[in-house]
């Protein structure tokens, strides 16, 4: 594996998890830093969420990370419309039933649901909301992401899902890293972070 690079972006709203595109939109190569060929990311981030999203010219690391035995703990933060009830987070920390391709329905495995304060983090204006909108912050710590699940699961308890952002992915953290912003990491600490066996 020697050779390879690793990258961690703050991938800002309104932008897509990839290199080139026959669609009008922002892609990674707009990004103020000098990827070297064949970069790729590593799992994907809708367009519409924001935060860590991990680069690598390593082929093998998606399946690593997201295919392999061991599953791999995600946190999201969660902006969401109105107050939400202990109840609710209960309920969502439960697991809950969401829909799936072909009218199917997927029950969701039981995760980690917290209350949290604003994430302090830089807002672009762009997507500031009224200062009389009530919302609420939740921290969701998972091990899948099937099926936009996040925002489906937040919506199948009547809450409308405002700001999505990928927080952490095991022991990477978005911390520190503004918008549009890129740190390289070296190989061991990439593969020690993600707890990735490469034996």
């Amino acid at each position: 594996m020697n050779g390879h690079r690793y990258f961690i972006l703050h991938k800002p709203i309104n932008m897509v998890s990839q290199f080139v595109s026959s669609h009008n939109v922002r892609l990674l190569r707009d990004v103020d830093f000098n990827f070297p060929d064949g970069t790729h990311a590593i799992g994907r981030l809708d367009q519409n969420s924001e935060g860590l999203l991990l680069l690598t010219t390593n082929k093998k690391v998606t399946k690593l990370l997201f295919q392999g035995a061991v599953p791999h703990k995600r946190t999201y933060w969660v902006q969401v419309k109105n107050k939400v009830e202990a109840a609710t987070i209960d309920k969502l920390a439960a697991g809950i039933e969401i829909s799936a391709p072909n009218g199917s329905t997927f029950t969701t495995t039981p995760c980690e649901v917290v209350l949290m304060s604003d994430p302090n983090l830089i807002l672009d204006p762009a997507y500031a909301l009224h200062e009389n909108v009530i919302t609420t912050w939740l921290s969701i710590t998972l091990t899948e992401g099937k099926f936009h699940q996040v925002r489906k699961m937040v919506a199948a308890v009547h809450h409308k899902c405002l700001r999505l952002i990928r927080a952490s992915i095991e022991s990477i953290e978005l911390t520190g890293l503004a918008a549009g912003e890129v740190c390289e990491i070296e190989e061991e600490v990439f593969f020690e972070k993600l707890r990735l066996n490469t034996k």
